[in-house]
Order: C-alpha cells, then sequence, then structure tokens
C-alpha cells in the first residue's frame, strides 16, 4: 500500500475552545497525546483572551457566506460547491491585498 502525499503529520502542540467543551472527558484525551487543551473554564469571567484567536475563523467564515452562492448550498455536485469556495476564497484574499496596496 502506498503512503499518502505530503509530509509527516504532525501533532497540535494546543487545542483551543470555548466553555461548552470544560469537562474532563474532552481533556483527557488531550493530555494522553501531549497536546494542551486552551479551554475557557465554566463560571468564569469572560475575557480570557480565547475570543481573539477563535474571531478569526468567525471572521472568515462571514466573509465566505457573504457570497449569495455559498449562504446555502444549491449545487448538487461536491465539485461544483467547492470550486466555487475556492472561488470566494480567492477574491477575498485578492480583496485583502487591494486593501494594503
Amino acid at each position: 500500500m502506498k503512503g499518502g502525499t505530503g509530509g509527516p503529520p504532525h501533532r497540535p502542540r494546543q487545542l483551543f475552545a470555548d466553555r461548552g467543551y470544560d469537562f474532563d472527558k474532552y481533556r483527557r484525551p488531550l493530555w494522553k497525546r501531549w497536546i494542551k487543551s486552551v479551554i475557557a473554564r465554566r463560571g468564569m469571567p469572560q475575557g480570557s483572551g480565547l475570543g481573539t484567536v477563535r474571531w478569526v475563523v468567525e471572521r472568515t467564515n462571514a466573509w465566505i457566506h457573504g457570497f449569495r452562492r455559498l449562504r446555502i448550498r444549491w449545487e448538487l455536485h461536491d465539485d461544483v460547491h467547492e470550486a466555487f469556495l475556492k472561488l470566494a476564497c480567492c477574491v477575498i484574499t485578492y480583496r485583502r491585498v487591494q486593501a494594503f496596496c
């Protein structure tokens, strides 16, 4: 059997999560794999700083959903939907580069 393409898989050093995952049943598997869990504690006030990392992902998802064709998946074929996703990412990247020039 032939191996996959690319380099060897790497293990993440940290995993960020919100308060919904503040249970030992989620932390233990990470500890066993030597992955540091950065999970907001329940009952603690806001302002832990975890939202600053997550906000980047939420913002990017909002940009992608700004394209009407991607808001609701109308395409029946996966490859067509994936092509529109890639096209949207190209347009978003182009707009960001233009903003800095």
